[in-house]
């Protein structure tokens, strides 16, 4: 008896692991920048330079880079800016890692405070989380049926599953070329960026992966003739960027679904002179790292028992798990919210910039849905009406919830979730304070996993005559609860269709309490 399997495949986490860093330091404030009297606005970000994997661990370099905006003691150029680095090198414990295994890191900083020791020193304190996960392509080997010379019964169960047709990691790259306008004056130097991606969308075909959305850039810089003077510059750019992927047949196979995550996005801002030579043009490169991921629905036969009149047959079973598609939905969560200036603070006269970072607290299944709750971050960057403090900052934290509807089911559910910023917008609504309006993207990827057992194995033994001559020939039944043609058959040596034949039955559904005449097949 040759047993006939398909191989289903799929990734399996085999370890997870995170670390959490202090970084102390002091930072010495560089010679050619000016003395610091107050810190306006700071900001960081991870950047992994090498993540080696090692027996039972993985070891990660980095650092943190991290820019500064700050009131310098100058009269000319009151506003200052600086960036720097903190170098690490941390080991994370994996369970059962090998060398050999791809490993997936990431970083992110719970918090980032810069101090000021004296007017040359700065004291960094930052937490640094960083989450390292192995993944191992999984094959599942499942019994569908069995080719036999001799006749046998079988009772399959087709089932609904999502199997993982790939797992790519790839870049997408963009560079504008953007020309200040005429009203506005040549750059001297850049103060402080921000770049940030909004309503990302993207879309797999057979020619790879196309992101598109909106670049947010908001400059604010010194004056080339006039150093003591702040100017500030805000455009937006359509992000179109591609990256390709190889598919077997060119294209997306039918009932493909896909999830695409940005992983990380480098960016590189600098100024350079225009055709007429002047500080006019800045240029923008971005490197957009993508994690991608694609599944198809499909219908899958599984053997689930087998018996025989020729001979009598012994299956071994083996459980596995199956996950199908529940949702995958993308929702949005509006917010609406005031910030409030502190009393010490300088009052608003124009707000240049509204930056912001959202991300996912904490997820809960209940029975009408998926409970989504997070927090929003937002920071302000604004014009002041006093001219000894040209430039202040706020930041404010603001909770948000949303619940995402999920087709009731009695089997486990895998939830994977993630958000995102699509349009952030701060309105001055008198000089302390501003209203803030978002609109934040939930995305959930759900998948129902169910349990099921298959056949491994069948021994086969030869007929035991004289048990099967003690059998009688026919048998009146009375249907109990919980029974079945199939088990029915089985035990007294017939067929299904040979049962719905004598009894003149057109389907195989029984109540309890039916009565069946049963005829022992030869």
């Amino acid at each position: 008896m040759e047993l006939s399997t398909i191989k289903l495949h799929n990734m399996c986490q085999t370890g997870r692991a995170e670390s959490q860093i202090t970084l102390d330091d002091d930072y010495n404030v560089p010679d050619y920048r000016p003395d610091i009297i107050r810190i306006i606005r700071q900001q960081g970000e991870i950047k992994l330079d090498e993540v080696k994997p090692a027996l039972g661990a993985v070891w990660v370099k980095g650092k943190l880079v991290f820019r500064v905006l700050y009131r310098s003691d100058q009269e000319n150029g009151k506003i200052s800016c600086l960036k720097g680095e903190l170098p690490f090198q941390e080991r994370i414990n994996i369970e059962g890692m090998t060398e050999y295994e791809p490993v997936q890191v990431n970083g992110e900083i719970e918090d980032l405070t810069v101090g000021v020791i004296h007017s040359r020193k700065l004291n960094l304190r930052a937490i640094v989380v960083l989450h390292a996960c192995v993944e191992s392509p999984d094959v599942q080997e499942v019994t569908t049926g069995v080719q036999w010379e001799e006749e046998c019964r079988q009772r399959q169960k087709e089932i609904e599953i999502s199997e993982l047709l790939f797992v790519k990691h790839d870049t997408c790259r963009q560079r504008n070329e953007i020309v200040l306008p005429s009203s506005k004056p040549n750059i001297r130097e850049i103060l402080w960026k921000s770049i940030e991606l909004r309503n990302v969308g993207s879309r797999l075909d057979g020619e790879g992966i196309h992101l598109s959305g909106e670049v947010l850039l908001s400059v604010l810089y010194q004056e080339e003739e006039e150093p003591d003077r702040i100017q500030w510059y805000e455009t937006t750019l359509p992000l179109d960027c591609n990256a390709e992927i190889e598919l077997e047949n060119g294209k997306p196979e039918q009932n493909v679904f896909y999830k695409i995550q940005i992983d990380n996005v480098s960016k590189e801002l600098e100024v350079k002179p225009d055709y007429d030579g002047e500080e006019r043009m800045l240029v923008l490169d971005m490197l957009i790292h993508t994690y991608v991921r694609a599944w198809q629905e499909r219908p899958v036969q599984i053997l689930e028992d087998v018996y025989s009149l020729e001979k009598n047959l012994y299956p071994s079973w083996k459980t596995e798990v199956l996950e199908r598609l529940l949702i995958k939905n993308d929702t949005l969560c509006k917010v609406t919210e005031q910030v409030e200036l502190e009393e010490n603070q300088e009052k608003i006269l124009q707000i240049c910039s509204c930056e912001g970072k959202a991300y996912i607290d904490r997820t809960e299944q209940r029975e009408n849905g998926i409970f989504v709750e997070g927090t929003l971050e937002v920071h302000l960057l604004y014009i002041t009406t006093d001219d000894q403090m040209p430039v202040g900052a706020s930041s404010k934290l603001y909770p948000f919830e949303q619940l995402i509807e999920l087709p009731q089911t009695k089997l486990p559910v895998r939830i994977e979730q993630e958000c995102n910023i699509v349009q952030l917008s701060a309105s001055m609504l008198d000089q302390a304070h501003a209203e803030i309006k978002a609109v934040i993207g939930v995305n959930v990827l759900a998948f129902a996993q169910e349990t099921f057992e298959h056949i491994t194995e069948v021994k086969e033994e030869q007929l035991d005559m004289e048990e099967l001559l003690q059998m009688p020939g026919v048998v009146g039944y009375v249907v109990n609860k919980g029974d079945t043609l199939w088990n029915i058959a089985k035990e007294y040596h017939t067929t299904v269709e040979s049962i719905m034949e004598i009894n003149q039955r057109k389907n195989e559904e029984l109540q309890v309490g039916d009565k069946l005449l049963i005829v022992k097949g030869i």
